[in-house]
């Protein structure tokens, strides 16, 4: 038995649905799970091959409309970044970044020129993308961000930098979010500009099978049309990150189910003191707890796709989803690395390899305490962020 039968999860899907995310795991069979392990432990990913791919099969951008999208619906985006994400958190962010914060930010503030010349080339993973908003002093502060934007003439001068930047190694474009004299603008930044200089970090303990750099910004002069026009104050960012928290709603469960799966298949082959670790109560209370999370998890992802797909999602209900979800995620590959013993810490199950990548996913696209606030903003009617 797996996670998902236990409450019979699969009756809430439709056939496209599940069609969708067969497609997906066997890619993720094919493609990620032979060579993941090893890329993780090199810190390498082969990101643009991968991009590629991703892009044939429709993944990248694949909730957008028109420009060579998918257009599929929010559920199914979801649905196939639970099964990236069950291969692997660093690769499920290749695709997250590239469609629901670079890509998306284009589609719904860029100019018709702007997403002519960019979305269908990311679309198919022939240019890949990535989103300048974190700084080096400024993550959970993006209003305090010290990146401007200054006219001269008819160009722009773009002058800061951006950190803990998925993608922006091998990315062909970047959407900068600088403060300039009218408030937070966004811009469609070519990475090869003059100006322009990208440092990979490494020697990182978690997300290793994805490229993250720094971006450094100096004087690099943009012309005009490089303007996303529809994009004017912090809203617009931030609304770029509501879309991408939830996929990361979906994709943390992914990380969870392949460590209940792997914790259920050891528990009930390894032997100790004369029987299977799953014949033991303690482990089966461990299972059970942990199972009934995960359940729980999928009909809160689902509800919230569900109203996605309605129109009616609220920033606040995507901060519930990412709250709780990837901290149950990372809770449950916790436990299930108590379960393995000293195997749960090899490389050669995924177990540590997930939860070193969900401390990640706990931290971006607003830590724990962003969304409990924003949840609490909700509750009460007062903002305790300053």
């Amino acid at each position: 038995m797996t996670p998902v039968d236990l409450l019979d999860l699969d009756s809430l899907l439709d056939d496209e649905e599940r069609q969708i995310r067969s497609v997906v795991r066997r890619l993720v069979d094919d493609r990620v799970r032979p060579h993941v392990a090893d890329w993780y432990e090199r810190g390498h990913v082969p990101a643009r091959e991968l991009a590629r791919e991703f892009g044939r099969l429709g993944l990248l951008g694949m909730h957008l409309t028109g420009y060579g999208c998918a257009g599929s619906t929010a559920v199914a985006y979801g649905l196939a970044c639970l099964e990236l994400e069950a291969g692997d958190s660093g690769v499920r962010s290749l695709v997250s970044v590239q469609g629901s914060l670079a890509m998306y930010a284009i589609w719904r503030y860029g100019s018709e020129e702007q997403k002519q010349r960019w979305l269908p080339a990311m679309a198919t993973g022939e240019a890949i993308g990535c989103f300048g908003l974190t700084e080096p002093d400024h993550g959970s502060d993006p209003a305090s961000m010290a990146t401007r934007a200054r006219r001269d003439g008819d160009d722009w001068l773009l002058h800061g930098g951006k950190m803990w930047i998925t993608n922006a190694p091998v990315a062909d474009v970047a959407v900068i979010w600088a403060r300039a004299e009218e408030g937070v603008r966004g811009f469609a930044v070519p990475l090869d500009s003059p100006g322009v200089s990208v440092r990979e970090i490494r020697r990182k303990m978690s997300l290793r099978a994805s490229v993250t750099g720094e971006i450094a910004l100096d004087d690099v002069r943009l012309p005009a049309d490089a303007l996303l026009p529809g994009a004017a104050g912090l809203k617009a960012p931030l609304s770029c990150l509501t879309e991408a928290r939830h996929g990361i709603v979906w994709g943390a469960l992914g990380a969870a189910r392949d460590c209940l799966e792997t914790t259920l298949a050891y528990a009930g082959t390894r032997t100790q003191f004369g029987r299977p670790l799953a014949g033991f109560q303690l482990t089966q209370a461990k299972l059970a707890d942990m199972a009934v999370e995960w359940q729980k998890g999928f009909l809160l992802a689902l509800h919230l796709g569900r109203l996605a797909d309605a129109g009616k999602l609220r920033p606040e209900q995507v901060s519930v989803g990412k709250l709780n979800n990837v901290r149950e995620a990372l809770a449950i590959a916790r436990q299930c690395r108590t379960i393995l013993g000293a195997n749960g810490v090899s490389g050669e199950y995924p177990i540590m390899r997930h939860a070193n990548n969900l401390e990640s996913v706990l931290t971006y696209e607003g830590t724990s305490e962003i969304h409990q606030l924003v949840i609490g903003q909700r509750l009460t009617g007062l903002s305790a962020f300053a």
